[in-house]
């Protein structure tokens, strides 16, 4: 009977997950980012013809898309979606629904797993499905993982691969050998793979992970070596194109532009505090040299102020801006696209729940309990390296250990109120408490649901290039005019030119005017009818030739003739079309 009533409440889950990630998903986020955009088109031009945008066939490395030399396989996800139900926002964000909502799913699968280990501190088995479900459940309505499975984030579905690797292999370690012995396995190591070619986290996040796991169930690798070697040469095979793509320049460019590393102020700063150092010491006459115009500067100075000690500081700084209060529990991630800004990436009431889950999981260390504090540690190194901390989209790799952990906290805590003495004097206080929990849970539940369905749209349609859509519709339904001039300053025009007129990408290649810089960076200049550029009130054509310009009301030429204003959610004017 138990099981029957799991059973349903898992389906309920579900399709609570479904509900959340499906409704109004092709207007709300209430426009496409150009990335999104470069997922659909991608995936509408692999669909005609087997090639990308640019012409590369079936490409399994990389999508060169705007330079950034993305993982192909959500491009290959969204296929289907786009080839059966248009080129639009919903097509190409379904991958990223259909996989959050299969993630919830398999964290059910996940934490029974996680928790079958053969240790003297063991969940029941009724305990274990109980924090199986808390789980799913927390996941289904985490304000993270919504924001993010409703939009085409591709680390979506690498967190999706991840844990689905996870759990396969740890499934297999589980069960004994049979004629599918290397199935699970197979699978497992397919889903990690997979994991690499969607997302750029992945791949450190995957493979440190596998490694983690061989490293401690080496035994049982070894005692099933006929199985495992295959496996692992297939895996070795299915890696190739990954792993030569990584020495190439291309796969230097992204962590290049982003890395902390880079910073050249880091080393300025070091620079500026060694000379004023050099100025006092020669000032107390502990120095030698100090008449020469270089001062020079003392040991102590150089090894504290050390260029390599500044950046491992701040890497740690970065590291731990992923733990800030703030981020997780009240305003969350300061990008509008992974956050509504008044929600943190966990809701408040979790943090006590979280609290308790980590102190009981320390103690009593039941099962696999250290692969989610290795997990949680691992999955935030790479986002350390970047200068924008604390970021939600590159740790997503990490949210099943926030919801495995507070569920663990949740079902612990109504135990413990259970067996507490004021529940055995007084039965009915138990009803109170559980009454108190669920309505502050639910409140806070509600307040970030209305918020993100009712007033993120009106808010946040800026941060999501609303307008584009109409403006390209307009300039679609105007054939009278010869040339289309789109400014690019709210950045990459051509794609929502190419996203919303559906240009076949047989005719865009034809067409196109493409600089490639030497950094790496990928600009279309002009296809077809339309071009872009920094400043289109200053591209001119012959009088005979009739042409509509787009920009900012802000950079409107004298004498320009307004055709139409295209206005956010929110009412403010975004795009100008005018001819001149």
């Amino acid at each position: 009977m138990k099981s029957e009533i799991r059973k349903n409440l898992l389906v309920i889950i579900l399709v609570i997950a479904a509900v959340l990630r499906f409704w109004q998903l092709g207007q709300n986020p209430p426009g496409l980012t150009w990335d999104e955009a470069a997922w659909g088109y991608n995936a509408y031009a692999i669909g005609i013809d087997g090639r990308d945008e640019f012409g590369r066939f079936l490409p399994v490395d990389y999508l060169e898309s705007f330079g950034d030399f993305k993982p192909p396989m959500y491009a290959y996800l969204t296929v289907i979606p786009v080839w059966l139900l248009g080129l639009n926002a919903f097509a190409t964000r379904f991958a990223s629904a259909l996989f959050g909502v299969m993630s919830v799913g398999v964290v059910y699968g996940l934490v029974g797993e996680l928790f079958s280990g053969k240790t003297e501190n063991e969940f029941s088995s009724s305990r274990k499905k109980s924090i199986a479900l808390a789980a799913a459940a927390l996941l289904a309505i985490s304000p993270w993982h919504v924001n993010l499975s409703r939009a085409a984030f591709e680390a979506n579905v690498a967190s999706f691969f991840i844990v689905a690797g996870m759990w396969l292999f740890l499934r297999w370690i589980r069960l004994e050998n049979g004629k599918m012995a290397g199935l699970g396995l197979l699978l497992s190591t397919a889903s990690l793979i997979a994991s690499v070619y969607t997302f750029n986290t992945a791949r450190v996040v995957a493979p440190a992970l596998f490694i983690l796991l061989a490293a401690r169930f080496y035994r049982v690798l070894w005692k099933r070596r006929w199985v495992v070697l295959p496996v692992f040469l297939v895996g070795f095979i299915l890696c190739l194109p990954f792993i030569r793509f990584m020495f190439t320049p291309m796969a230097q460019l992204r962590y290049r532009e982003v890395n902390i590393f880079s910073d050249l102020d880091v080393i300025e700063r070091t620079n500026v505090t060694m000379q004023r150092d050099a100025q006092w010491w020669c000032s107390v006459g502990a120095n030698t040299g100090c008449d020469s115009g270089n001062l020079p500067v003392p040991l102590w100075s150089r090894l504290i102020n050390n260029r390599r000690i500044a950046y491992s500081i701040l890497y740690v700084k970065h590291y731990l801006d992923h733990f800030n209060p703030a981020f997780l529990f009240i305003n969350g991630d300061g990008n509008p696209k992974f956050s509504t800004q008044d929600v943190g990436q966990l809701y408040l009431w979790e943090l006590p729940f979280l609290i308790i889950g980590t102190f009981f999981l320390l103690r009593n260390r039941p099962g696999y309990w250290w692969i989610l504090p290795v997990w949680l540690l691992i999955g935030i190194a790479p986002a350390a390296f970047a200068r924008e901390t604390p970021h939600a989209l590159r740790i997503e790799t990490t949210l099943p250990v926030w919801q495995v952990v507070t569920a663990i906290g949740f079902v612990e805590f109504y135990a413990m109120l259970t067996a507490s003495r004021i529940v055995k004097w007084r039965p009915g206080a138990l009803n109170v408490i559980i009454i108190l929990v669920a309505l502050g849970l639910g409140g806070n539940v509600l307040y970030y649901l209305h918020g993100y369905y009712t007033h993120y749209p009106q808010e946040y349609s800026r941060e999501w290039q609303y307008g584009y859509e109409e403006a390209v519709a307009f300039a679609e339904s105007h054939t009278e005019f010869d040339q289309v001039v789109f400014s690019t300053v709210l950045g990459r025009p051509y794609i929502y030119a190419l996203f919303y007129s559906r240009t076949d990408p047989r005719e865009f290649r034809r067409t196109a005017v493409v600089d490639r810089e030497v950094y790496g960076f990928v600009h279309v200049r002009s296809f077809g009818r339309y071009q872009f550029s920094d400043s289109p009130s200053s591209v001119l054509y012959p009088r005979t030739v009739r042409v509509m310009y787009f920009d900012l009301l802000s950079r409107l030429p004298t004498r320009a003739s307004i055709l139409q204003k295209f206005n956010l959610l929110n009412g403010e004017t975004t795009l100008i079309a005018y001819q001149r």
